[in-house]
């Protein structure tokens, strides 16, 4: 039954939020929640990082003026109070969906929306920006950047700290402090963030109060004044964290010359106001570090932090419990895990890493069973590649599994680490292709084109799970340089699988279906698509080759380049980028072998442009990647005529 909400529907705009006093506010974030897990129950989404913010979102806009003043979300998934607050409460029910709202900031969706972001640890350096941009035009408005105590974990972040000090603009950044990225944080900073929960000066000082108490006279015992003088040390205990947290937490931060106050409670909004309008009179950095809880409202987000930072959509159970709907069968990340794990209870040389994202790939499993292989470096791409080249280095076998459209960030010690100095690191990218609800940010749709210019890198596509796990195998036994290979997000095929997986024949690519008409190459998840293709084309008179590559680089040129000669007519197929892709790295080997003037190559890929969020197949459908496509292309190009042959 759909709730109806006495103040939720008076706010459409900041402006209408600011009319509200402090226990309407306090009863408005109660009825934002309450429309938060009706929402998202429908839609699936971020749930847990933004039932943990509503709060602060609502402090956020109860004091400052957007979008005259610049508030920009670090990670940017946790503004769906935000966009609510900000006039797309209406829209709510296409959050994530095909055309609908975006499940992240979004210029083009909202001039409330000054930044956009998908990935981490970017808020600080943005800020900054828009804050040295407004001292220069002369300009007096507020720049404020909101960032978790995960994305502290990443290089940018601390890159941006340390120039708040050089440049000394007024701007203030709030460290939202839940204890969580995506997976549990990892690290010095997070046990420095928490440092106080455990110091020697707080557990001394504790053990030194119950000393006394034990002095005092049994009479205190009893149980009235035991309640009294357990109130006593409860207080004083909370005195002594106090003391803690003002002496130690914030010397990190005031070292690198930021204004460093809280730790303050991220749900109290009378609270919060009073610090955010004590820090618009800040003429300096200023740091505000609150404590927030993941899921907050919601006992299940709460209690299954990593799970609920995003889910499907989920059912409420009239006990409390929440029910995720699932997909029907076996994922390949999951796919995925299972064959890693058995490869690596057989050669303990093998190291899995992932960059907080134990959850999304599939790897909390690996780390449960194999506890001293698995490595969690937090949100740090780039020190997850560096890390694994220095274990490649010393003779272990570092398996990298991030999603694809994150492997993006570590680019310059893939090229730089692992590819120069030819090193045995396997790059296994999650979310290879379109990654569905999650949008642009996400996408998995240029690894192919930023991988095969790498010297020295080998890059596979699976066209199932059993090939997968084949590419698996060859990639850890290679030992020769850097391998990577791509999967999707979607279920597996269910395909029959080899009882034990047979490394592949580095640069060799299989024949699936011959034929004399034209040749189809499809890539990975494309594959199955082109077999569909030739059977309808088959059915219309017209006989093609599939051939499935397996490998991006280095390419079967023999085998390409015979069926190019013997056929003359090429269609390649890949949810990638069509700039730099698959099809460029055929059209580049035929021009090597001279055999461009006499073969025809139709490319069908993802055009220059990027794409939106929403369903795979209504996204493979928006950019022309169907099987209708295929075949219509095929037969145009199956009525041309092959250019003169010659030598």
């Amino acid at each position: 039954m759909q709730n109806t909400f006495t103040l939720l529907d008076r706010v459409n705009s900041p402006e209408d939020l600011k009319k509200l006093s402090l226990d309407e506010l306090n009863l408005l974030c109660g009825e934002i929640r309450t429309f938060l897990i009706e929402s998202i129950s429908k839609t699936g989404g971020h749930i847990g990082p933004n039932l943990g913010v509503v709060e602060l979102t609502v402090a956020l806009h109860y004091v400052f003026n957007s979008p005259q003043d610049h508030i920009i979300w670090d990670g940017s998934y946790q503004t769906y109070t935000h966009k609510i607050l900000t006039g797309r409460k209406g829209r709510f029910a296409t959050l994530r969906q095909f055309q609908g709202l975006s499940g992240f900031a979004n210029r083009m969706e909202s001039s409330h929306d000054s930044y956009g972001a998908g990935h981490t640890s970017t808020s600080i350096s943005a800020a900054l920006g828009f804050a040295i941009g407004r001292d220069i035009l002369g300009e007096k408005e507020n720049v404020i950047a909101v960032i978790g105590d995960g994305a502290m974990t990443g290089g940018p972040a601390f890159e941006g700290l340390n120039n708040l000090k050089a440049y000394q603009s007024r701007i203030i950044v709030i460290l939202n402090d839940n204890e969580m990225s995506i997976s549990p944080n990892v690290g010095g900073i997070a046990e420095y963030l928490k440092k106080i929960q455990s110091s020697e000066a707080f557990r001394s000082a504790s053990r030194d109060i119950h000393y006394v108490l034990s002095l005092l006279p049994a009479i205190s015992r009893e149980k009235e004044k035991l309640n009294f003088v357990e109130g006593l040390v409860e207080k004083a205990r909370k005195n002594i964290k106090n003391l803690a947290i003002k002496t130690t937490t914030g010397i990190i931060f005031q070292e690198m010359g930021i204004n460093y106050r809280g730790p303050y409670d991220g749900h109290n909004l009378s609270v919060l106001i009073e610090v955010l309008t004590q820090a618009k009179e800040t003429q300096e950095p200023i740091l505000i570090h609150i404590k927030t809880t993941k899921g907050k409202g919601l006992v299940w987000a709460e209690q299954n932090k990593a799970i609920s930072h995003g889910v499907g959509a989920f059912v409420i159970g009239s006990d409390g419990k929440v029910e995720v709907k699932k997909g029907v069968g076996q994922t390949y990340s999951q796919f995925f895990t299972e064959k890693l794990i058995q490869l690596a209870r057989q050669d303990n040389r093998i190291a899995a890493i992932t960059a907080a994202m134990a959850v999304g790939t599939g790897l909390t499993r690996f780390q449960q069973e194999l506890p001293e292989q698995f490595f969690d470096v937090g949100i740090a791409e780039a020190h997850a590649v560096l890390f694994a080249c220095g274990l490649a280095a010393r003779g272990l076998k570092p398996v990298v599994c991030i999603y694809s459209a994150m492997l993006q960030r570590a680019f310059d010690p893939i090229l730089h680490d692992a590819c120069i100095q030819s090193l045995p690191v396997v790059f296994a990218m999650d979310r290879g292709g379109f990654a569905g609800d999650d949008g642009m940010t996400h996408h998995g749709v240029f690894d192919i084109s930023y991988l095969r210019i790498l010297p020295n890198m080998v890059l596979m596509a699976p066209k199932d799970e059993n090939e997968l796990f084949s590419m698996l195998k060859t990639a850890i036994k290679y030992g020769k340089g850097p391998v990577a290979f791509r999967f999707p997000r979607d279920v597996i095929s269910g395909v029959l699988l080899d009882s034990e997986p047979h490394p592949l024949p580095i640069g060799k690519g299989e024949i699936l279906r011959e034929g004399q008409d034209l040749v189809l190459i499809p890539v990975g998840t494309m594959v199955s698509l082109a077999l569909k293709a030739a059977d309808l084309l088959e059915n219309q008179g017209i006989c093609c080759s599939v051939v499935n590559p397996r490998f991006i680089k280095p390419l079967d040129a023999e085998l390409i380049c015979s069926l190019a000669e013997k056929i003359g007519k090429i269609v390649t197929i890949e949810e990638n980028v069509l700039s730099g892709g698959f099809g460029s790295s055929v059209l580049e080997l035929l021009e090597q072998q001279n055999l461009m003037g006499r073969v025809i190559v139709k490319r069908i890929g993802i055009p220059d442009r990027f794409v939106d969020h929403g369903k795979r197949d209504l996204l493979l459908q928006d950019v022309g990647i169907t099987v209708e496509r295929i075949v219509d292309e095929a037969k145009k190009l199956a009525s041309e005529n092959i250019p003169v042959r010659g030598n």
